[in-house]
């Protein structure tokens, strides 16, 4: 099972990775992950893009092709692996498409966590942390009660500084930009498989499920 994870930001994406993942044993490679996990281990590669990242500059598209294939090389993949965070770009997703037929290991489809844009700006903009528990809350989409708890501990309902309207509405442009045309791409590659990313966490995850198995 192999498997490219697309999504806005707040689609959930990284959350039914990471679930899919402990449950069927799929390794889980994350793009950030990687290449700190490669400057950290000294790797040839790592050391080129720490170069770069100190720099100020974006990895090239070659150097991360290449940290893909050094971090798929290296890890025990016999149940497969979900790619979150890459391609983002339809280049990209050519150069991907190439690598992993090239080590025999093409792609079984691209999950799409689809999410309306509105919804994903309540789910951002919305974003609170309770100051004395920690829990992530969401004054849009919690319940009273759950927010009222916060309140009534003491606590304070705490706003990231990046969580406001125009720099969510900018990161979402940016991802109609230049990641939004990988549907299409992967729709005529046939690996389009649509997750409705609308409902709770398990009403969501059993959709993914669903679309899993539709390539069977």
């Amino acid at each position: 099972m192999r498997i490219v994870m697309l999504g806005a930001p707040g689609s959930g994406k990284g959350t039914q990775a990471k679930k899919l993942m402990h449950d069927k044993g799929i390794s889980h490679i994350s793009t950030g992950d990687m290449l700190r996990s490669a400057v950290e281990e000294g790797t040839q590669l790592g050391l080129e893009a720490r170069d770069v990242m100190e720099s100020g500059k974006l990895v090239s598209d070659n150097l991360m092709i290449g940290l893909i294939k050094e971090c798929l090389s290296s890890k025990e993949l016999e149940n497969g692996f979900i790619l979150d965070g890459f391609p983002r770009t339809t280049k990209q997703a050519i150069d991907l498409k190439d690598l992993l037929e090239g080590m025999n290991m093409p792609l079984d489809s691209a999950l799409l966590m689809d999410v309306d844009f509105e919804i994903l700006m309540k789910r951002l903009v919305g974003r609170r942390t309770c100051s004395v528990t920690g829990k992530l809350l969401n004054i849009y989409l919690s319940s009273p009660e759950e927010l009222a708890e916060c309140e009534n501990l003491g606590g304070e309902l705490i706003k990231r500084e990046d969580d406001n309207e125009g720099t969510i509405r900018n990161r979402l442009d940016v991802y109609k930009e230049k990641t939004e045309p990988l549907i299409s791409y992967y729709e005529n590659e046939n690996l389009l498989k649509r997750v409705n990313a609308e409902g709770s966490m398990e009403e969501v995850y059993k959709g993914l499920l669903a679309a899993i198995q539709t390539n069977a």
